[in-house]
């Protein structure tokens, strides 16, 4: 039978198949054999199973990924791929408009990863209730100039949750933001109780570096999966050059083949396009200023 990976936990993987069905797995011993950089089941995988007894079954096979969310573990034997997520349709990034404070040298970071990992991304706004949403849209609404899908809502009243389920029906989203966002808030009024599930699962991830560590995506009504990733809060850029950092930010692309050099950092050089842009103020400064903070970052370890 061939099903999706909803869960996994030390070695055990609970797969759903097309008609609802659970089964708890294990790997096949010949996938666990040869050298790996990476991992070989992630939550998101569709996989072919047989089954050994009701609800019991080994993973035979797993079936090529169209995309994965992952970062880079460092190991005594070099650099392991962690997958966080397979087959995921988007990145949902939570931000609230006040309390916290948003950081947008971090959302920035996010959105970099996205882009270089070829992940559709959406940005969502939450807390609106407490300033407005005029005031919202001032914090927020470059994001929407420079061509992302921006959503503001406010979990206490309801305002734009509709809009956002409609944005997660059929599809894997993986749920990203700092803590305190009210990002459970919204998955309750998403669909009640997906919220207290994803915090149970955030606890189990966070009880320390030898806790069990669990992974999990949740169904929603009317199709598709959420997945929340707790760990990723202080997410680095890994596998990156300072000079590839241009190419994922959005609007940055139409600027550099205007630049006077072909290798310009659009940090100091003359005839640079971008800092045209800065400086005539059709180029957000907190943008650029995320920019030139992950290029120097990026500079500085290598």
């Amino acid at each position: 039978m061939q099903g999706v990976i909803i869960c996994s936990q030390s070695g055990f993987h609970t797969v759903e198949t097309a008609d609802g069905q659970l089964f708890t797995c294990q790997l096949r011993g010949r996938l666990k054999k040869g050298p790996r950089r990476g991992d070989v089941t992630a939550v998101g995988d569709n996989v072919r199973v047989t089954t050994i007894e009701a609800g019991i079954g080994v993973i035979e096979e797993v079936l090529p990924r169209k995309r994965e969310f992952f970062r880079q573990a460092p190991t005594p034997k070099g650099e392991y791929q962690q997958i966080i997520i397979a087959n995921l349709d988007q990145a949902v990034l939570v931000f609230a408009c006040t309390k916290p404070t948003p950081r947008f040298g971090m959302l920035d970071r996010f959105l970099v990863i996205c882009e270089k990992q070829e992940i559709p991304v959406s940005i969502v706004v939450n807390k609106i209730d407490l300033t407005g949403i005029s005031e919202a849209k001032k914090l927020f609404d470059n994001y929407s100039q420079i061509g992302y899908g921006v959503f503001y809502t406010s979990a206490l009243t309801t305002e734009g949750v509709n809009e956002l389920k409609e944005h997660l029906i059929n599809k894997i989203s993986l749920f990203i933001g700092p803590s305190g966002v009210g990002k459970s808030s919204l998955l309750n009024e998403i669909q009640p109780g997906l919220g207290l599930s994803v915090r149970q699962v955030s606890r189990a991830t966070s009880k320390g570096r030898h806790a069990t560590v669990v992974r999990e995506m949740f169904p929603i009504d009317g199709g598709g999966y959420v997945a929340d990733t707790p760990g990723l809060k202080a997410l680095a850029l890994w596998d990156m050059e300072p000079e590839e950092v241009d190419g994922y930010f959005l609007e940055f692309r139409p600027l550099v083949e205007h630049c006077q050099f072909s290798n310009c950092t659009h940090i100091h050089e003359p005839g640079c396009a971008v800092l045209a842009a800065v400086k005539s103020g059709e180029m957000n400064q907190n943008r650029y200023a995320s920019y030139v903070r992950m290029r120097s970052s990026l500079e500085e370890d290598n």
